[in-house]
């Protein structure tokens, strides 16, 4: 049987973990946003950074990427994603069903995030966290980096985020 794993973030442009094929997917019931507290990856516990996280939202979706882990990889992907995705337990592990392109719905393995988690930032004007991403540098390298890096993957596959794009923009005036 295929594992799956929904990638809407970093996992895009950096998975980390041998993939057998890409397909675009849609999550129901999460949003996708900047709502979690880097204090490791992206920013610091001084000066926290952003990064993004599924957000459960009744009626939301997210379009990412279904990706399909080659073949005798799945337990060392799991222990991988593991411990790049759990680090602080902001996020929570789940098995979510999304939908292919072609209409076939599989279950991936998804990060989402606690809401009752100290990281746990929703609910933040885009103004703010352009202000934010703009200033931010962690472990992973700077939280510009991280933006401008999710928005482009996700603009070369054909799916554009509002809110990231306006988040990319602004954050290029802010740091020009």
């Amino acid at each position: 049987m295929t594992m799956w794993v929904f990638g809407y973030g970093s996992l895009l442009w950096n998975p980390g973990f041998p993939v057998a094929r890409r397909e675009v997917a849609v999550l129901h019931g999460y949003a996708r946003s900047f709502c979690m507290s880097s204090v490791h990856h992206r920013g610091t516990e001084e000066r926290p950074g952003l990064v993004l996280a599924l957000d459960e939202v009744k009626g939301a979706h997210c379009k990412g990427l279904a990706m399909a882990v080659e073949a005798g990889h799945e337990a060392q992907t799991l222990d991988y994603l593991r411990e790049r995705e759990l680090i602080s337990s902001a996020y929570v592990e789940r098995n979510l069903e999304v939908e292919l392109m072609d209409g076939r719905k599989v279950t991936a393995v998804t990060y989402v995030i606690d809401p009752d988690h100290v990281q746990y930032c929703g609910g933040m004007g885009l103004e703010e966290q352009a202000q934010i991403i703009a200033h931010a540098v962690g472990g992973r390298g700077p939280n510009t980096e991280y933006l401008y890096n999710t928005a482009d993957h996700l603009s070369e596959i054909g799916l554009h985020d509002v809110d990231l794009d306006w988040l990319a923009r602004r954050v290029r005036e802010i740091t020009a």
